[in-house]
C-alpha cells in the first residue's frame, strides 16, 4: 500500500497544472459505551493520521486530469460504484467535477461531494467518521484493488515478491494482450534475474 501511495504522489506531483488539497474533518462516532473517554484521547488531530483500507486520506491532493477510483457505491444505476475509474475534470470547494473511465456509463459527467465514511476495520482503537471526497488518486492501484479491470496497457511493479496465493495471476490478466504488459522486479535478491515468485498453497487443490 505503500508502495502505491509513492507512486501515486510522484505521478500527481509531475502532473501540469495546478494542485488543490482537500482536508477531512474526522470525528469520533457518539456511542454510549466509553464516550467521554474516546473523545479526551483521540483529538482530531489523531484521526487524521489514521490512513486504511477502503478509507480516504486526510490530505487529499488533487489535479484536473489525475485519474482517480471511487471508494463507495453511490449510484450503481449510474455507474457509480466502489471501484469505478474516473477522471478530474473540475475542482469546487464543495464538489469535484469528474468523467467516468470504466462501468456502465463510460464517458459520463459526475459531481461528487464529501460523504461521511466510516471505516469498517476492527482493527482500530476507535469508530470515527472521516468526511472527505470518497476517492483515491488511482495512477496505480494494489493487485487486490485491480481485480475486475480489463486494461490494454499495465505496467507491473513488484519492489518484492507477491505473498498470496493467487496474486500474481490477477496482476497478469488485467491486460487484453502480453504486447501491452511490462513488470518492472526491483531486485529479488535470492532468485535469478527477471525472476519472481508466483506463490501457490497446494493443498487448495488437494480437495478437489
Amino acid at each position: 500500500m505503500d508502495c502505491v501511495t509513492d507512486v501515486n504522489n510522484k505521478m500527481t506531483a509531475g502532473l501540469p497544472g495546478q494542485e488543490r488539497v482537500y482536508l477531512s474533518s474526522d470525528s469520533v462516532c457518539v456511542e454510549k459505551e466509553n464516550m467521554e473517554f474516546e473523545l479526551d484521547a483521540f483529538s482530531p488531530k489523531i484521526l487524521n493520521g489514521i490512513n486504511c483500507s477502503g478509507l480516504p486520506p486526510h490530505k487529499l491532493v488533487v489535479k484536473v486530469g489525475a485519474p482517480v477510483m471511487l471508494m463507495r457505491n453511490i449510484d450503481q444505476t449510474n455507474g457509480l460504484y466502489n471501484e469505478t475509474r474516473m477522471q478530474v475534470r473540475r475542482m469546487e470547494n464543495h464538489v469535484i467535477e469528474y468523467k467516468t473511465l470504466t462501468g456502465n456509463k463510460v464517458g459520463s459527467i459526475v459531481l461528487i461531494p464529501r460523504l461521511n465514511l466510516i471505516p469498517n476495520n476492527e482493527t482500530l482503537p476507535v469508530r470515527f467518521q472521516r468526511r472527505q471526497f470518497p476517492i483515491i488518486m488511482s495512477f496505480a492501484m494494489t493487485i487486490n484493488k485491480s481485480q475486475g479491470q480489463t486494461l490494454s496497457k499495465v505496467g507491473i511493479y513488484l519492489s518484492r515478491p507477491v505473498f498470496t496465493h493467487g496474486q500474481l495471476y490477477v496482476a497478469l490478466s488485467r491486460v487484453t494482450s502480453k504486447d501491452g504488459m511490462r513488470v518492472l522486479l526491483q531486485d529479488h535478491r535470492h532468485l535469478e534475474d527477471n525472476c519472481t515468485m508466483n506463490v501457490v498453497y497446494r493443498e487448495v487443490f488437494e480437495s478437489l
